[in-house]
């Protein structure tokens, strides 16, 4: 039937709430999601005592890529750790959100999205009366960085092919390759969780970061390269699963929902970021559209002649 469009934006249809420890800081932390009108985007507001500060969820505003995603200054007010989060947001086809936190850094919960996805499930989803604008990939556009690369390539869909390749007999070189949609992320990418090395730990600590992390969280593996997890592995190519989550999470922050296809080989968060801001940049690599007219079922889109309110990169001029 080939690739059908989404029609309209969407919110959540009610209030959820999830609390939780941030992977990093170590600190308790509670996440509120409220419905929001359309245009509004994902906007975070990070709540200090009487003060509220918001940070939208856009590539532009992303300060750091050590280890997460960052919103914000590091040495300053910030919102770590939003990828898992925003890969929840982008795989479910939310557009348009409030996420109310009182901390510093997103709850990690159990290393995965599957209990973001839960309380969305749990909110529901609304559809509203205003189109959905697309960010449409209209030539290739590559970025390198040693063995690293990351590309967007025109396609007619929303697609993601990962490939990564540790040295570690645990991980090795895996790769994962599919199209997405609520379905496809609920199924295959929501539920593999984030992943380190124990002879890594105390470095980590002694930096400030992975004070949260534990068995309950992450994917650790041991000093033999074996998995110390009780149970193993949810998926047989979990940490490829996670690594197209992070992509997920990451490319989200383009402001508006893209048509095409992302492949990255040793990829990360700095790298998706960097793809994400040299697609953008290139004003003749995209393009805006919105959904128009159905023919024989199936949607046909034209070229917007205004951008996303929400995605202030994005001018006419």
């Amino acid at each position: 039937m080939g690739f059908v469009l989404h029609d309209y934006q969407t919110t959540l249809r009610s209030r959820a709430t999830l609390t939780g420890t941030g992977v990093h800081s170590g600190n308790s932390v509670t996440v509120h999601f409220l419905p929001a009108d359309a245009d509004t985007g994902v906007v975070f507001q990070l709540s200090n005592g009487s003060e509220v500060r918001e940070f939208r969820a856009l590539v532009s505003e992303v300060g750091a890529t050590d280890l997460c995603t960052m919103l914000g200054d590091p040495a300053g007010e910030h919102i770590a750790t939003v990828e898992h989060l925003m890969a929840t947001v982008f795989g479910l086809g939310i557009d348009n959100v409030v996420i109310e936190i009182d901390g510093r850094e997103v709850p990690i919960l159990d290393g995965s999205a599957i209990a973001f996805v839960e309380a969305i499930d749990q909110a529901g989803i609304d559809t509203l009366p205003i189109k959905r604008r697309y960010i449409r990939v209209v030539k290739p556009v590559r970025i390198e960085n040693g063995a690293s690369w990351a590309e967007f390539r025109p396609y007619d869909g929303t697609r993601f092919e990962i490939e990564i390749d540790f040295e570690s007999p645990a991980i090795g070189r895996q790769l994962f390759a599919s199209d997405m949609n609520a379905d496809i992320f609920r199924r295959d990418i929501a539920r593999a969780r984030t992943f380190g090395f124990m002879k890594d730990v105390e470095r980590l600590w002694a930096a400030g970061y992975a004070l949260g992390s534990s068995l309950e969280n992450s994917l650790v593996i041991g000093d033999d390269n074996r998995v110390i997890n009780i149970g193993g592995l949810r998926y047989p190519n979990e940490f490829v699963r996670h690594k197209t989550m992070d992509a997920m999470g990451d490319l989200a922050l383009a402001g508006a929902r893209f048509i095409g296809c992302f492949r990255s080989y040793r990829g990360g968060h700095r790298l998706n970021a960097a793809a994400l801001r040299r697609l953008l940049s290139d004003r003749s690599a995209f393009e805006i559209v919105e959904t128009t007219r159905r023919e024989r079922g199936r949607t046909v889109e034209k070229s917007a002649v205004y951008a996303p309110v929400y995605a202030p990169w994005m001018s006419d001029s």
